[in-house]
């Protein structure tokens, strides 16, 4: 005979499984030795074991619904209660009775769920409801449009609630729908005259826009298409089926217009972009005239330049100021010159400016003889308020001087 804590085979082969009952019997083992039928049954055992922590980890961790569950607990008991393992049977028993009310528990919470998610679902669809009643009344034809076929599809995701409940909020959601979409075509049937008489307008656009698709008078043609197409946008959209074919035609005529000005502006551009070259060479040749150092040589070269520079036509717009602003700059150059040098041989001014000289240099002399009077006689207080006066006189003069020394000094 062999035994194990929880069985043990006697010496007719017979196996046994101890449990708090008492020994149960197992079955017969005939095939091997008593060591061999425990090992077997305690596999079997080990199976049920294994078999019991699925089914608790489904019931914990999966959506395992509580019918299948106790399906599989009932199944499972039944090979546990038929005693054809070798183990601690009572343990399973109280697993197995552990998943009933774990499933029981699971059972209501599910039900208490179902319950919010039905109280849930009534709160948005009443909310849904209420939002389309709202729409229904909407001129945004478009957007409300889209809100409500965006709440279709939202209804669509709900649950539904029990047959009354539901068909009652239906009717209200489908009748806001239906008041909206009546009030739609009204408004969309109104606008048939309206697109008609945009079709005409965009008719009569459209042969303008192609009678001048040809001209290359640019800058007023240019202008007159922006004035089609201001008309054009405000005349309306006209029927769907006309649109397409009348936009196409009109922005056609442009292009051909537009493509053609493009082409005789690159042109003009590159020569554009051959005058900015020569001027430049032309900037360069003048600012090699600077510091002037002979006037009349000076002038009668930059005349050349400004001769040379004033046949070659246009530069590009945007590099105008720069160029212009290099040669002006040498232009105001000379003509500082030559006012400076008219400035320096004009005898009337050269004579004005030398009797300014001689009265500041009187003042000048006279002012020191005061002031050494003054310390002669002790008024030092006087001495220096002539002296101050002397200060003034003195800057007045030295720039005087420095005016005379420009007509060839004194």
């Amino acid at each position: 005979m062999s035994s194990d804590p929880w069985g043990r085979v006697d010496e007719t082969g017979t196996v046994y499984v101890r449990t708090a009952d008492g020994e149960q019997v197992v079955g017969s083992w005939q095939a091997g030795t008593p060591e061999e039928a425990l090992a077997y049954f305690e596999r079997k055992y080990e199976g049920l074991v294994v078999e019991i922590g699925l089914l608790e980890r489904r019931v914990r961790t999966t959506d395992l619904s509580a019918k299948d569950a106790t399906a599989a607990i009932d199944h499972l008991r039944q090979q546990v209660d038929e005693h054809h393992a070798v183990g601690d049977l009572d343990a399973l028993r109280k697993r197995l009775d552990q998943l009933v009310t774990d499933v029981d528990a699971r059972r209501e919470e599910r039900k208490a769920q179902k319950a919010r998610q039905s109280d849930e679902a009534r709160q948005a669809k009443e909310k849904l409801v209420t939002e389309a009643e709202e729409l229904a009344a909407s001129e945004q034809w478009r957007a409300a449009g889209e809100r409500l076929r965006a709440l279709v599809d939202t209804w669509k995701g709900l649950p539904r609630l029990d047959r009354k409940a539901d068909d009652e909020l239906w009717h209200r959601f489908s009748h806001a729908r239906s008041a909206f979409s009546k009030r739609r075509k009204a408004h969309f049937a109104s606008l048939d005259a309206q697109r008609e008489e945009a079709r005409k307008v965009k008719e009569r656009l459209v042969s303008e826009a192609e009678a001048l698709s040809g001209s290359t008078d640019w800058g007023p043609t240019a202008a007159r298409y922006r004035e089609l197409m201001a008309d054009w946008k405000a005349a309306g959209r006209a029927q769907r089926e006309h649109e397409d074919d009348l936009w196409n035609r009109f922005r056609g005529a442009q292009d051909i217009f537009f493509q053609a000005r493009s082409e005789v502006f690159a042109e003009r551009d590159a020569e554009q972009r051959e005058n900015l070259t020569r001027k430049e060479e032309l900037v360069v040749e003048a600012e090699k005239l600077l510091p002037v150092s002979d006037l009349k040589a000076a002038r009668a070269a930059f005349r050349s330049v400004n001769e040379r520079w004033e046949a070659i036509g246009h530069v590009p717009r945007d590099a105008r100021p720069k160029i212009e602003g290099r040669m002006h700059a040498v232009e105001r150059a000379i003509q500082e010159s030559e006012e400076t040098e008219w400035r320096r041989t004009n005898p009337e001014a050269r004579a004005r400016a030398a009797g300014l000289t001689g009265q500041l240099q009187d003042a000048v002399d006279k002012l020191h003889q005061q002031i050494d009077a003054a310390r002669t006689a002790g008024n030092d207080a006087k001495a220096d308020k002539l002296g101050r006066e002397l200060e003034g006189r003195q800057a007045l003069l030295d720039q005087a001087l420095k005016g005379l020394e420009e007509f060839g000094g004194k």
